[in-house]
């Protein structure tokens, strides 16, 4: 690929993003009215439209991944998702002001991520990853892994609306309006397109910059698709309600790792990633561990454990880029 290539894409990119955004925010934003306005309860929007949502932009790019022949996008985009969730997004909102944690945060919903984590990292690897004298194959994960995955959703789904739990997500309660349903279709337009926009040109600016597609992935990729958490976070901190990111975040990690990865899987069978998988893996299942231990320790995560995410995030990166590369 020649530089006027790399000018064109890398703006392409960018773009990319902020459709995703956007797009998954009007996806939001408009199918919460109208549900309300069908009789649906605020726990069904939460727990269905936003949570979906949220997560429009993994879905896209992961799906669109999966389909042009792009496992290891697919993949790390999920895995890199989740870990900037946790660092940047959780470490950056608590490093501004202490999160408030409670019981049933930890032992349900924290204890549940660390459980499906590993458990992904056991489908892609099998137990190889507990055998570091031994040369470890590519990572694969089987459609009816990824039938398991889709089926720990639906239990926890179900589990929480029978339990009428609260997400804590500010829903619309706006009258639906004609203008509501074109932005529906727009937003859904956008985050499609967006995401197929953001892996043809993340995949063309790692080839230049000879990166591999795992690590443009749990990178770039991965920051662009966590807009919206983003965007939700900066909204509850600046709005008094830091408590409401920490939910909101492990709600999405959860939803990739069960919902994105596990319809990928179904869709692709198998799905192959590079051995460049293994490290990333054991660094999520490890940067989940140490949040709910955060989330445990004096039932908050304080200012100096949230910068420590941030830098530890930021240490993963530079090892992606620099250790990685090629």
């Amino acid at each position: 690929m020649d530089f006027n290539s790399l000018l064109i894409n890398i703006p392409l990119a960018l773009l990319s993003i902020v459709l995703l955004w956007k797009g998954s925010d009007w996806v939001v934003t408009s199918a919460s009215k109208f549900a309300h306005a069908w009789g649906i309860s605020d726990l069904v929007i939460g727990l269905t439209i936003v949570a979906i949502g949220t997560s429009a932009p993994e879905f896209a790019v992961t799906i669109s991944a999966v389909l042009t022949g792009k496992a290891d996008i697919s993949v790390s985009n999920i895995v890199g998702s989740n870990i900037f969730n946790l660092g940047f997004i959780l470490g950056g909102t608590a490093s501004f002001y202490a999160i408030a944690t409670t019981p049933k945060l930890v032992y349900r919903d924290g204890f549940f991520l660390i459980g499906v984590t590993i458990l992904l990292s056991f489908f892609l690897f099998d137990f190889q990853l507990l055998q570091f004298d031994k040369p470890i194959t590519n990572g694969v994960m089987t459609r009816w892994e990824g039938a398991t995955l889709l089926t720990l959703l639906i239990v926890y789904m179900t589990y929480l609306f029978f339990k009428r739990e609260d997400l804590g997500e500010e829903i619309s309660h706006e009258k639906a309006s004609w203008k509501d349903g074109l932005l529906l279709i727009a937003g859904l337009a956008s985050v499609v397109y967006g995401g197929h926009l953001l892996v043809e040109s993340a995949s063309t600016v790692a080839r230049f910059f000879g990166v591999s597609d795992w690590v443009i992935g749990v990178t770039i990729v991965a920051a662009g698709t966590s807009a919206p958490e983003l965007a939700t976070s900066i909204t509850a901190l600046l709005r008094g309600k830091s408590g409401m990111a920490i939910g909101n975040l492990i709600g999405s990690d959860l939803f990739n790792l069960l919902g994105v990865l596990g319809l990928a899987a179904i869709l692709k069978h198998p799905l192959n990633v590079s051995l460049e998988a293994r490290s990333s893996m054991i660094m999520l299942v490890l940067m989940v561990m140490l949040v709910v231990y955060f989330m445990r320790s004096g039932w908050k995560i304080t200012r100096l454990q949230g910068f420590s995410l941030v830098i530890i995030n930021l240490v993963r990166w530079v090892f992606d880029f620099m250790g990685k590369a090629g």
